[in-house]
């Protein structure tokens, strides 16, 4: 399998006020054509599940396949808003968006339950599992886009830098960077070995 970059798309973009539709045209204008996988982050789907295991203390193996499921259900909204986009679940399923020049965006709960490949916690975040598919797909870079808090983007999670394969470069844009979505997407290496600070 031949994926250059790994785009997450974190679900705190939901809470602003346009931010999804910002990031759906970028990946629509700069995606297509590319090597590119997206894979959603959890945002209100998995706040709700942590809500959920608040109120009823259901376990933590419970817990986290509904979180992986909330990235399904993130996934569905990205493919509907995203030109070009379609929804794969399965390392082959997404060679075959690539070589028919579409943006797979992966629904990862069937592979994740499959191989089992991260721990049953609150510390193995939609990043995280960002990390290691890329890893897995062979990825030369993974671009995260988070929600600002106010002029910065929310802080990388020390597990999730802990999961990033070795040499991989990891990119941070904001709804409001992505006019270097571009960039970051190019064939050519980014000139650091492995780069994990926000662009800009």
């Amino acid at each position: 399998m031949t994926v250059e970059t790994v785009v997450k798309v974190g679900g705190g973009v939901l809470s602003r006020a346009g931010a999804f539709e910002l990031v759906t045209g970028a990946l629509a204008a700069f995606g297509r054509g590319r090597r590119v996988l997206v894979v959603p982050g959890g945002g209100p789907f998995e706040q709700a599940v942590r809500e959920l295991l608040r109120r009823l203390k259901i376990g933590v193996d419970a817990a986290h396949w509904m979180a992986a499921l909330g990235m399904d259900q993130y996934a569905h909204a990205l493919v509907e808003r995203t030109t070009g986009a379609v929804l794969v679940e399965q390392p082959p399923e997404i060679e075959a968006a690539l070589d028919a020049g579409s943006i797979p965006v992966l629904a990862p709960y069937r592979w994740l339950r499959t191989v089992d490949p991260l721990p049953h916690t609150w510390d193995a975040s939609s990043d995280n599992v960002a990390a290691w598919i890329a890893g897995v797909v062979g990825a030369r870079r993974i671009v995260l886009i988070k929600a600002a808090m106010g002029d910065q983007p929310k802080a990388l999670d020390p597990a999730y830098l802990r999961a990033l394969p070795a040499g991989m470069d990891s990119v941070v844009l904001t709804p409001n960077e992505l006019e270097k979505l571009g960039d970051a997407l190019a064939q050519s290496p980014i000139p650091q070995q492995r780069r994990t600070v926000r662009e800009g």
